[in-house]
């Protein structure tokens, strides 16, 4: 699927007065100062394709996996946890809403079909919620597809199919929420435990058996859940931990390179600034030095 970014008075959006921008990013390489905190001003839908993204909604540290959806209000703060975009794939919209009360009443406008009613219900049950994150939304994946089709291909009629699709988006979400549990995330509280022991001993060379072992499942059932939960296998979910816990380490002291590595968990720290540059399109000197040429 192409990329596709649409920005409020292009000529594709000319129809559409109340999408502020739509976007589908595939972002292969790390980009300092591309996601920095701000204050929206519209009401934001952010949904993962692919990766891990660490984000900061309204003050709050959240982690994002596929299938994660997360909704951003208008007036609540948003950016990347390190003020870039990670690396992995991403869908967002942003609504220009005609009307939003502190307490999440909103008016939408003439383009939608929900009455009054039901978009002021709909916005308040979305900001007290308690977590911006939709967990494991894949039904919003669909819709979000069919959003970029629509807007590539632009056949009769797509002007009323979209904003038909952001009227779903709303119904979906809603309907998903009030099925939801108390839990902040659809993610079985085994494997936060798991993360937060990795993260306190990444200096162990951990192998699937040993972190299987950990929340109690075999090796088979434990990749198959980590893949589903993370999109990633469990070997390159420990490795995205090491280098974000690099990054802190790279960002916060001016530990040397090699001690940066060894305490991460690679095992020479030429394993640590190949392994580094794959993920994020620098070295480890260049990123602390924010991408700033160095001669060896």
């Amino acid at each position: 699927m192409n990329q596709h970014f649409l920005k409020k008075d292009c000529k594709e959006l000319h129809a559409f007065p109340h999408i502020i921008e739509y976007a589908l990013k595939k972002n292969a390489t790390i980009q300092f100062d591309s996601l920095k905190k701000e204050i929206s001003s519209c009401l934001r839908f952010y949904y993962v394709i692919d990766g891990r993204f660490d984000w900061v909604i309204n003050g709050q540290s959240h982690i994002l996996y596929p299938g994660d959806l997360a909704i951003v209000a208008p007036g609540q703060s948003f950016g990347g946890e390190k003020d870039f975009l990670d690396i992995g794939t991403v869908s967002w919209l942003c609504l220009g809403i005609q009307q939003w009360d502190s307490d999440g009443g909103m008016t939408m406008g003439g383009w939608s079909q929900l009455t009054d009613s039901e978009c002021s219900a709909i916005g308040k049950f979305m900001l007290v919620n308690g977590s911006p994150i939709v967990s494991k939304l894949n039904e919003a994946g669909n819709l979000f597809v069919t959003m970029h089709n629509e807007f590539t291909n632009q056949e009769i009629g797509y002007v009323v199919r979209i904003n038909q699709l952001i009227d779903e988006l709303f119904i979906l979400i809603i309907r998903h929420l009030m099925r939801q549990n108390n839990f902040r995330r659809d993610f079985p509280q085994a494997f936060l435990q798991l993360e937060k022991t990795l993260r306190e001993n990444l200096s162990h060379q951990w192998t699937v058996e040993e972190m299987a072992a950990l929340v109690g499942l075999g090796n088979t059932a434990f990749s198959e859940r980590v893949k589903l939960f993370t999109g990633f296998s469990p070997l390159n979910y420990l490795i995205n931990i090491r280098i974000s816990e690099a990054i802190k380490l790279l960002n916060l002291s001016d530990m040397h390179v090699t001690d940066v590595a060894l305490e991460v968990g690679f095992y020479s720290s030429q394993h640590f600034s190949t392994t580094f540059k794959k993920l994020t399109g620098y070295t480890p000197r260049e990123f602390r030095k924010k991408n700033i040429p160095i001669e060896d």
